[in-house]
């Protein structure tokens, strides 16, 4: 009642069986191949690559709501004391979530994209001296598309903090205002016995050169500059 075994049947499922299997994992292999050489080439691109100011981007695929005009980066980096430089001077670990979008960005776009950059606070770049972030791709005509953000969020007082460095009349004020306060709050009777105007101002002024002294000599010892220089500045004291 039972059938007889074949064993030559036998051996030969087993054999097909073993090389379908081993062709799935060559398959397999293949892809996980081509995938990593595409992460490489990527990060190096990232890491090393040269200033582009075009990438082949079919436009009609792009989210236009992450397009942004080199103008728009220079304002919001003058205003929160931002850098926009190349991804090779970023020090920072780029996440594995942005070179997929990179990756997805290339296939859609059948193109390989490169020029990348970054907007960042200074501390996160590896800034050439002359003596928390943005992966944009430039698309041309100095408009930029977004690929990716991650990190933390810039503190919501930031912008007033950097206020002062945005130029050199946002310094000038802020040095008076702090020595108007500091003037009305120094008791008049450490320096004088009268107690009139003319003391008040002759105060505000010695007090409105001492701080001018620490912020200039600040500025000088440790390479310092306004907000509009530096934004786009690889050197770290330019």
């Amino acid at each position: 009642m039972l059938k007889k075994t074949n064993v030559e049947e036998k051996l030969r499922a087993y054999r097909n069986r073993i090389n379908a299997e081993r062709n799935i994992l060559q398959q397999v292999q293949f892809i996980l191949q081509k995938e990593q050489q595409k992460e490489d080439q990527i990060t190096a691109e990232l890491t090393g690559g040269q200033d582009d100011s075009f990438n082949d981007f079919v436009i009609s695929k792009l989210d236009m709501d992450r397009v942004y005009h080199l103008d728009q980066i220079k304002t919001i980096c003058i205003d929160y004391r931002l850098r926009f430089l190349s991804t090779r001077y970023f020090k920072g670990k780029i996440p594995a979530e942005a070179l997929i979008e990179i990756k997805s960005l290339e296939k859609q776009h059948n193109t390989q994209l490169k020029g990348f950059k970054i907007i960042a606070p200074s501390k996160l770049f590896k800034l050439e001296n002359a003596d928390d972030p943005l992966l944009m791709a430039p698309i041309g005509n100095g408009y930029y598309y977004l690929i990716h953000k991650w990190g933390n969020d810039l503190h919501p007082m930031r912008r007033l903090l950097v206020l002062p460095f945005r130029n050199l009349m946002n310094l000038t004020l802020t040095i008076l205002m702090v020595s108007y306060l500091l003037t009305m709050l120094m008791p008049m009777g450490l320096f004088t016995n009268q107690d009139d105007s003319a003391s008040f101002w002759l105060l505000f002024m010695f007090m409105f050169k001492m701080i001018g002294s620490i912020v200039i000599f600040y500025g000088f010892a440790l390479g310092k500059n306004f907000n509009t220089a530096i934004w786009n500045s690889k050197y770290f004291n330019a």
